[in-house]
């Protein structure tokens, strides 16, 4: 609308230079009144496209300097005749298009225009215009006001129906990975822990071998993360999907993973998928280097905003001593950089190593 009513002020303006430079050269007061329809057009339509929107003080200035008081300016310039005054007059058709999409109240649209109504009445009246010509002009500017205010409404609804459009699609979206989790997990918990209870139960696995106590313990903790999960739903399905393959990777190679997740994680999908590389690049920086074979892997959200910790109580190093590695600085920092995001590490010797992913920075 804003675009839309700017062209159509030009549209007029156009007009006004052309009929002072052709009958009204020598009028003072016509040149001044074309600067100021210059300048309060400028004024107005510069501060919509900057602040996005008209707001209420330059449309008013708009109706009362070019609407209301512009023709009489003219008139007394010398422009006498109804086609001289007609640019001026002309010009009252964009000021009541811009009040009718600026004001939102109708009370303060009705206002505007009967005030362009009577002054252009007025305006015309001492020239001898006939009144089919008044009437006329009279009826574009209550049309232009009529079809600026119907159009604004138009695109508002459309607006509205899309933004409700779209927020069913997310919603449908979300349902549909919600429902993939839920048969991805199916098919791990057959694959994984019903395996293993099965293979007890049967007498095919000794329940005291090692081995068969640590598959175990990393089934316990996904059946926990997994519990935790659906019970709360506080974890986007996209950023709970990308941390738990990281720690299932993790998991097979050894490492036991506690997994927290807390609060919602709305983020879009290649912050999710940054977040899930970068920490399972964490998690495996702590087999190779920690000399631990435990980790806490921790995700916090506010809003739109999410936080990934990967925390281990091993050797740790010395940052100013250590240089980043190639895991840290590419596979962890910079991806994080690369998706609109951060990473921060935090070790000491013999303190252990805490690694902090934020989306966004």
């Amino acid at each position: 609308m804003v675009l839309a009513t700017g062209l159509y002020r030009a549209s007029h303006l156009v007009v006004g230079v052309l009929a002072v430079v052709q009958h009204q050269r020598g009028s003072v007061l016509s040149w001044a009144g074309l600067a100021v329809a210059l300048s309060v057009s400028l004024l107005v339509f510069g501060t919509a496209r900057s602040r996005g929107w008209f707001g209420t003080w330059p449309p008013l200035v708009d109706v009362v300097l070019v609407g209301c008081l512009l023709p009489f300016a003219v008139y007394a310039g010398g422009a006498n005749r109804p086609a001289d005054l007609a640019w001026a007059m002309l010009l009252g058709g964009s000021a009541s298009a811009v009040a009718a999409v600026a004001f939102v109240r109708p009370i303060a649209v009705a206002g505007a225009v009967a005030a362009l109504v009577a002054t252009h009445t007025a305006g015309y009246w001492p020239t001898g215009a006939d009144v089919a010509v008044i009437a006329a002009h009279l009826n574009a500017i209550v049309s232009s006001a009529v079809l600026a205010r119907v159009f604004w409404w138009y695109l508002r609804r459309q607006g509205t129906l899309l933004d409700a459009a779209t927020e069913q699609v997310l919603a449908a979206e979300t349902g549909r990975a919600r429902y993939a989790e839920r048969i991805a997990h199916h098919r791990a918990l057959h694959d994984t822990v019903l395996a293993t209870l099965t293979a007890i139960a049967s007498g095919r696995a000794d329940a005291d071998a090692l081995p068969v106590r640590e598959r175990c313990a990393r089934e316990a903790a996904y059946l926990r993360r997994l519990v935790q999960q659906q019970a709360e739903e506080d974890c986007d399905p996209g950023t709970a999907a990308a941390i738990e393959r990281a720690v299932r990777s993790a998991e097979s190679l050894g490492l036991r993973v506690n997994a927290q997740y807390h609060g919602p994680a709305d983020v879009p999908a290649h912050a999710a998928d940054a977040l899930g590389q970068a920490a399972a690049e964490a998690l495996n920086n702590v087999l190779r280097h920690a000399g631990t074979g435990r980790a806490c892997v921790t995700v916090t959200g506010d809003g739109r905003r999410v936080v990934v910790t990967v925390v281990d109580r091993g050797v740790g190093f010395d940052p100013r001593v250590v240089p980043e590695g190639l895991g840290l600085r590419f596979s962890v920092g910079a991806r994080m950089r690369e998706s609109g995001g951060a990473a921060d590490v935090d070790s000491a010797p013999g303190e252990g190593t805490r690694v902090e992913l934020r989306w966004p920075a």
